[in-house]
């Protein structure tokens, strides 16, 4: 209890912070909870008239001072309340659904008439005092000079650490850097280790910037591991958990399990017993489900690292009999569920697998990820936030999305595979993906679950959840459709010092400092390691040259081997004809194959399609022969076979292995080593090395050790010292590349100026944006109907998730010749940045063609999603709708471009009326 005077100077305190900061105490009374110090303190530095970067964990509350930012645009100058004196504030997300709650919610604080919402489907009130918009929206907006821009006081950009995105983070930085300076800018960002360097940029682009860091969360994590049928606190306790230091119990336990797998108990007994090699069996889906329910850590959200694996763990609960809801709970659930599909036709519906969907969300069960049709994301989205649905199975994305905490986070894995590769989980991931548990005003405390494995060390997992050094590294390059736009609004040479002020070139100018004195050190090194190499027996460098001579001689004439091996193989392999039998000598599919499909036409180096006696049928390259393809006989292929079919493939593999030809032959495919003695050269070479002085060194191979430690120092030193020159003003350098290549294409004129194909070049945004521009200055997709001009454009802006070894086919006649053209300009754009040093342009993908030309046709969904080029069957809704969407925004670019004709604008405005059906229907309205 204080006492009369502490309440007293308690209510003096009070006062004059009102008296100080008048607006944050109008608006913390509406709040109806007392800020956090560290939201106050970025508040007090937004009213105080400067820009603030908060740098806080997930939860914690960064958003109320992006609507602190907004309550003082409409509250007006100081000393009016007249309409007339309000300001504008603009609230950017990194994406749609982002945006869309983000309007929700400050429609019901501040009334619809005072609030708008701008993304790539939506446009609504956009030219209310405050609107909340995708961060590209604003860009494209700086750029075109928008009316709207006028009044505009403050920019709010939420989950600014996107600015690390590699294929958006760049968006960030333009619009940083654009805004007028009349603008007070509010990033709100994750915990970054390098917070105070992002402000120390954030100063010099924007004038002065407050940073506020909070690493304390609201909601106390508690992190523990399940260890087959135990859970285990990670740490002891608080302290424990500041040192890395692993609870001794789980330790203890976990190496007692190993030591029992390693001794073979683990394995299962019986006939499988004597399987060689430990053997684990984690936890069942359906058990953890379960265990979390009984120990009251529902709501919880299970991150599995696979779209397969998500869709498998419901189905997996369902077959256990798992239900975590009541009666009531169902009924509310199948009245939200219907309300939301109403739109969705009821042939599609068994299609996107509805009703089993529905079973499991009414048992509590969801899975979310990308493939899922956004509708009914969306609806998992609410009815976990409402609590009706209690275990969701996600993919990271979620972690990246929308607000949806939960009480427990499971990872089911600490690897994850990132599009190219399965790597680990950084710091900064796993605190992203664990700061989901936790919901501030209704947990006392978050839990944080990592299943245990034999791959997965708890040190380890110790290390991930105590590391804070997760630094915000830019992505930021320039692009064609950038570079005209910056040429137009402010001339060439303010461009490259435009660029020369972003946060890349900051943190490159800053790396130079480092790399430098690393130069200097190895080149202290070099001389040290030079005197160890001195021989009394003569010159060790020159002696040493020879050497490396040597071996440089014998490298070439190995790599001419294997130039000629390839010409040979590529040569045999164009001689292929359907019913062929050969032998694949080495890799994966060696053995016995039949070839179903030459495929020498046109594209790169022949890639027939065979059929091995193992029924895989795929697509073989020169690189999988080490000696030419050989003609061992011919067998019948029928007419129409049909590659797919595991019956046909059958058949026709055992009729490759009734020829009763030897799988791998009376040789292996081993490589014909050229005597590398017979080459003059390095005949000769040898002969000098032999009468060199310092061959009779008895110390000569220690010598040689130190000269080769010194050549690859110095081979380093030379790397870095490029990396020096090349970080010293690189992206000025790059753009001036840009330009010249813009220059000689005629998108700009020799003067600088842009010409018109250049301000057509400028309204296009997309990742292709220069192949996209050629390809409506060379009317490659005039002429072409609807349904043919969706496909014809999909190939510009599809990308596959993962590589498809065989190429995409496409619709015969128009599309074809459409895309031939389209992949001709990019070869010519391709060679022309590959001269001049720059990124290459991608390169078209044909994999969506197909769909996307069936639906814009008025053809099933069924049939549709079965048309997709994919592995592993056919193509996810959600993948479908999210590239059919992207179809419609480049159909909608070149509808409102000035460089395409009347027609193909007329055509392009008939194909997005005809993909806006169905469920593309509803993610439109939505």
């Amino acid at each position: 209890m204080s006492s009369p005077a502490e309440r007293y100077a308690a209510a003096r305190r009070r006062a004059a912070q009102a008296s100080a900061f008048p607006a944050l105490d109008e608006f913390s009374l509406d709040l109806g909870f007392d800020l956090d110090d560290f939201q106050r303190e970025a508040c007090e530095a937004l009213e105080r008239g400067g820009g603030v970067l908060v740098c806080a964990p997930t939860g914690a509350g960064k958003t109320v001072v992006g609507e602190f930012a907004v309550h003082l645009a409409l509250r007006g100058r100081p000393g009016g309340d007249a309409p007339a004196t309000r300001r504008k504030c603009f609230y950017t997300t990194p994406i749609k659904a982002l945006s869309n709650q983000k309007y929700h919610d400050l429609v019901d604080r501040y009334g619809a008439e005072q609030v708008g919402l701008l993304t790539g489907d939506n446009a609504i009130n956009g030219d209310a005092p405050v609107v909340v918009m995708t961060t590209e929206v604003l860009r494209n907006m700086l750029y075109a000079g928008s009316a709207t821009l006028e009044g505009l006081a403050y920019v709010v950009m939420d989950e600014v650490h996107y600015l690390a995105d590699r294929f958006r983070g760049g968006v960030w930085e333009e619009v940083i850097i654009h805004l007028p300076e009349s603008v007070t800018l509010v990033s709100l960002s994750a915990t970054v280790s390098n917070a105070e360097e992002f402000a120390d940029w954030l100063v010099t682009v924007r004038g002065e910037t407050a940073v506020v860091v909070s690493e304390h969360r609201p909601v106390p994590l508690w992190q523990h591991m399940l260890v087959g049928k135990r859970m285990f606190d990670l740490f002891h306790d608080a302290d424990a958990a500041r040192k890395h230091d692993v609870h001794p119990e789980l330790l203890r336990y976990t190496r007692d399990t190993m030591r029992r797998l390693e001794l073979g108990e683990g394995r299962s007994a019986g006939p499988g017993g004597g399987r060689r090699g430990p053997r684990w069996r984690g936890p069942m889906r359906p058990d953890i489900v379960d265990r979390l329910d009984r120990e009251g850590l529902l709501p919880a959200i299970l991150f599995i690292f696979s779209r397969a694996g998500c869709d498998a763990a419901v189905q997996q609960c369902l077959a256990a009999g798992l239900r975590l809801t009541s009666p009531e709970e169902r009924a509310e659930i199948r009245r939200v569920v219907e309300s939301r599909v109403t739109a969705i036709p009821g042939e599609d519906l068994s299609v996107l697998g509805y009703w089993e969907w529905l079973d499991g969300l009414e048992r509590g069960l969801a899975a979310h990820h990308a493939g899922m049709l956004p509708a009914f994301k969306e609806v998992v989205e609410e009815l976990f936030v409402r609590g009706l649905v209690k275990a969701v199975f996600a993919t990271e994305t979620l972690a990246l999305g929308i607000n949806m905490p939960a009480r427990c986070v499971v990872l089911e894995r600490l690897v994850k595979f990132n599009g190219e590769a399965h790597v680990d989980l950084t710091p900064g991931e796993y605190t992203q993906l664990t700061g989901r548990a936790g919901r501030r005003g209704i947990d006392v405390e978050g839990h944080a679950v990592v299943v245990w494995s034999p791959e997965t060390d708890p040190r380890h997992v110790a290390g991930l959840a105590s590391t804070r050094t997760y630094p915000l590294r830019s992505s930021f390059r320039p692009s064609y459709n950038m570079a005209v736009n910056l040429v137009g609004s402010v001339g060439a040479a303010p461009a490259r010092e435009l660029l020369e002020s972003s946060f890349a070139q900051f943190q490159a100018d800053r790396s130079v400092v480092g790399l430098a004195r690393q130069v200097q050190r190895n080149t202290e090194t070099i001389e040290a390691y030079g005197a160890e190499a001195a021989c009394h027996h003569g010159d060790f460098d020159e002696y040493f040259a020879l050497r490396v001579a040597i071996a440089d001689r014998e490298r070439a004439i190995a790599r001419q081997g294997q130039t000629q091996r390839k010409a040979a193989a590529v040569a045999s392999l164009e001689r292929l004809r359907v019913g062929d039998v050969i032998r694949v000598p080495s890799g994966r599919r060696a053995g016995l194959a039949v070839v179903l499909d030459p495929a020498t036409g046109g594209f790169g180096e022949p890639r027939p399609l065979v059929l091995t006696q193992d029924r895989w049928a795929g697509r073989v390259t020169p690189g999988d022969f080490t000696t030419p393809a050989e003609v061992l006989t011919r067998i019948r292929v029928p007419k129409h076979f049909n590659h797919r079919s595991p019956a046909a493939r059958r058949d026709l593999a055992a009729a490759v292995s009734g020829t009763g030809l030897d799988r791998h032959g009376g040789r292996r495919g081993g490589r014909s080593r050229q005597a590398v003695g017979e080459d003059h050269r390095l005949s000769q070479l040898r002969v000098e090395l032999r009468a060199h002085p310092c061959h009779a060194c008895p110390d000569r191979e220690e010598h040689a050790r130190w000269a080769e430690r010194r050549r690859r120092l110095e081979r380093d030193t030379e790397e870095l010292r490029q990396r020096v020159s090349g970080r010293t003003g690189s992206l000025a350098r790059t753009f001036d590349r840009i330009v010249a290549l813009l220059t000689a294409r005629g998108y700009l004129a020799a003067d600088g100026e842009v010409t018109d194909a250049g301000r057509m070049l400028a309204r296009i945004w997309t990742e292709a944006d220069l192949l996209v521009a050629e390809c409506l200055r060379r009317r490659v997709w005039d002429g072409l109907s609807p349904a043919e001009l969706a496909a014809a454009v999909s190939v510009v802006v599809f990308e596959a998730r993962r590589d498809v070894d065989e190429r995409a086919s496409l619709p015969r006649g128009a599309v074809a010749d459409a895309v031939d053209e389209t992949l001709k300009l990019w070869g010519d754009i391709e060679a022309d940045e590959a001269a001049r040093g720059l990124a290459v342009t991608r390169e078209p993908d044909l994999g969506f063609a197909w769909p996307i030309y069936r639906w814009a046709r008025g053809e099933a969904l069924a049939k549709v999603l079965a048309s997709g080029h994919q592995i592993d069957g056919e193509m996810p809704a959600g993948d479908f709708v999210r590239w059919a969407r992207q179809v419609v925004d480049l159909l909608g670019q070149i509808a409102d471009s000035g460089g395409s004709s009347a027609e193909l604008r007329g055509t392009a405005r008939q194909a997005i009326a005809a993909v806006n059906r169905g469920v593309l229907a509803y993610h439109a309205s939505a």
